[in-house]
């Protein structure tokens, strides 16, 4: 096999390989006289079928073996002898002549072939002592706890169907039917909808419009969706509501007591709290992270600067667009909503791209470096968590889909793998802990407003037959299912999470 490099520029690099004719006839021979003592032919008895009748029958299969083989192990043979590492998987050039082909499956002519790709850069880890970070921290107050669990409570506060007019308090169950311009819009009916009036949980001015209707009466109802709707065709749209009202219900008494957790299926009042404490912890705790690792990574990105693999930063790329896209799409709106244009996007994806691609390389050079991996337990853990967010009917179906696709399963490492790694940095950097407000810890820094700013906003939907507060209390009893949703008339678009 003759090995000659036609390409050496920056990171591209491009290999011709020659396997000689007589090499790939006696790879030929090898596979045919194997196969003499286990195929079975009419005619002859079992091993003494003679090799060149064997060749006349299986010869071409037998080469096109043969060539797959070379190249399987040849490509990862030659990168790792000239101690690199390919970014991407090489790209095999043969050629494209019939004839020439089926010369070479013949045996009478050369294998020749190249392989194209980017290697990825040598990365000298650095001393990171000198990296400081100040780690956010917000001790969740007594009274936080008791106000969300007065939230997780109101789920199950009793309504009992009464007579009369409907007040604030109220649960009315409604049917309705959004019109624009006289025409319905999509998203915008809805069935045996649930609502406490005075919830705020429909757009302005439609829960007010309500108050004092009866079971029975059919009412229309016009608002205005307000100018920052996530729906940026309806924003600032007049519209009507054709509504029925199927059914009155008024509140039963509030109680925050261990029947109330029972009823959230928990043992007591005092397991509720320490289930909603937990989600609050986990809550600012996740936002504390968040804002440490990027402190961090924004110091490695600072610290690091070398030309990134084209055919990385493309993939990365492409999978960026493609959810800013479908994000627009879902809420909408277009990149002029967003006060900028396609072109500017483009370029500030592709600098994210081209970051994120960077950064994947110092924390994977780190971590190797540092002997950081994922355990099988640990991806076993974080597999059933994956499958988790699927609905009970599709788990075992995605379970089957990650145990078969080794693409998949890599996907599922990789960001455990780089939470290992910047644990790993945290234990070695300088973390200096200060004692933050809720809205000091939530307040997002210009920096990143920046980096998010032209990010399509999805939307979020009234909810159905679940209120809000009930998912509150699904959460609290520990159950995974999200609350199902409607489009319309839902008040606020959901926050993005970055």
């Amino acid at each position: 096999m003759q090995v000659t490099e036609t390409l050496n520029s920056g990171l591209k690099r491009e290999i011709k390989i020659t396997v000689p004719a007589g090499d790939m006839e006696a790879k030929l021979m090898a596979r045919l006289n194997d196969a003499r003592d286990k195929v079975r032919i009419n005619g002859f008895r079992p091993g003494k079928v003679p090799v060149q009748h064997l060749r006349k029958i299986y010869g071409k299969s037998f080469m096109a073996e043969v060539v797959n083989e070379i190249l399987n192990d040849s490509t990862r043979s030659i990168i790792s002898g000239r101690g690199e590492k390919a970014a991407m998987q090489p790209e095999v050039i043969m050629t494209e002549d019939e004839k020439e082909a089926e010369k070479i499956l013949a045996g009478g002519a050369d294998f020749e072939f190249s392989l194209n790709y980017e290697v990825i850069p040598a990365i000298e880890v650095k001393d990171f002592s000198d990296i400081k970070v100040t780690r956010q921290v917000y001790d969740v107050p007594e009274q936080e706890v008791d106000d969300q669990v007065k939230r997780v409570a109101e789920s199950a506060r009793s309504y009992e169907p009464k007579t009369g007019k409907a007040a604030e308090g109220d649960r009315v169950t409604i049917d309705y039917v959004g019109k624009i311009g006289g025409e319905a819009f999509a998203g915008g009916a809805g069935t045996d909808q649930p609502l406490v009036l005075g919830s705020k949980e429909f757009i302005p001015g439609f829960e007010d419009q309500l108050i004092g209707t009866k079971a029975g009466d059919q009412k229309q109802i016009t608002v205005t969706f307000p100018e920052n709707y996530q729906a940026a065709h309806l924003a600032g749209k007049e519209a009507t509501f054709d509504v029925t009202v199927k059914e009155i219900s008024a509140p039963g008494a509030l109680e925050v007591n261990d029947e109330t957790a029972k009823n959230l299926g928990l043992e007591s009042l005092e397991r509720l709290r320490e289930i909603v404490r937990g989600q609050l912890e986990n809550q600012f705790g996740s936002m504390t992270r968040q804002k440490v690792k990027r402190q961090l990574l924004d110091q490695l990105d600072a610290s690091y600067s070398f030309e990134a693999p084209s055919k990385l930063v493309e993939a990365e790329f492409n999978n960026i667009w493609a959810q800013v896209n479908r994000d627009l799409e879902a809420a909408g709106r277009t990149f002029a909503d967003e006060e900028t244009t396609e072109e500017e996007a483009r370029a500030e994806y592709m600098r994210l791209a081209e970051r994120r691609v960077r950064l994947g390389l110092v924390l994977a050079e780190i971590g190797e470096k540092a002997g950081v991996t994922v355990s099988d337990e640990e991806l076993q853990r974080g597999l059933f968590e994956q499958v988790r967010r699927f609905p009970a009917n599709q788990q075992q179906e995605a379970f089957e889909f990650y145990r078969s696709n080794p693409e998949a399963i890599n996907a599922l490492r990789a960001p455990m793998f780089e939470e290992k790694v910047v644990d790993y940095l945290l234990g070695q950097i300088t973390v200096n802990d200060v004692k933050v407000s809720k809205d000091e810890l939530m307040a997002d820094d210009e920096e990143a407003e920046t980096a998010t700013k032209t990010k399509a906003k999805p939307a979020k939907k009234a909810s159905s037959k679940k209120t809000e507060a009930k998912a509150e209390a699904d959460e609290a009893a520990a159950e995974t299912e999200e609350p199902k949703k409607k489009a319309a008339p839902k008040k606020k678009a959901a926050k993005e999470a970055e």
